[in-house]
């Protein structure tokens, strides 16, 4: 991760967002959290536009929505945000809280170690594995052309 402490936030949130939530669960069990959490704004769960661009620089257009659940945390000082795609108000809670501790010097060192980096390697083992998959179905075509 970049050490810019803006863009490093915005890496970590997008892992904790992206993450398989039944491992978030079980890396952040391990951890003893702090019981001081003040739920700003309660898990929701809504729905969110999506836009896209013909050919990626054309004119914008409403591609359509997607399910997303989010939701926010005060720890101490802290602030933590979170959102996810879908309807796990746990998921979402939970990227909250890390997302607040991550925020601390203190809580910071461990949660790279204990929660991040598990949490990279899998997302990238899923990508690869999907890549794999995904190359195994290469077609290529071709033309014979007919002498006439």
């Amino acid at each position: 991760m970049d050490t810019s402490p803006h863009l490093a936030r915005a890496q970590w949130m997008s892992l904790l967002a992206q993450s398989d939530p039944d491992e978030l669960a079980q890396a952040m069990q391990a951890l003893a959290l702090p019981d001081d959490a003040t739920w700003l704004r309660p898990a929701q769960t809504g729905l969110y536009m999506l836009r896209g661009r013909m050919g990626g620089s054309g004119p914008q257009f409403n591609f359509g929505e997607i399910t997303v659940t989010r939701c926010s945390v005060q720890l101490g000082e802290r602030i933590g945000h979170a959102w996810v795609r879908g309807t796990r108000t746990r998921h979402a809670e939970l990227a909250a809280l890390a997302d607040a501790l991550l925020q601390d010097p203190a809580w910071q060192p461990r949660l790279r170690t204990d929660v991040l980096e598990p949490l990279g390697r899998s997302l990238q083992a899923r990508r690869e594995a999907a890549s794999r998959k995904a190359a195994a179905s290469k077609v290529e075509f071709f033309t014979v052309v007919r002498g006439e």
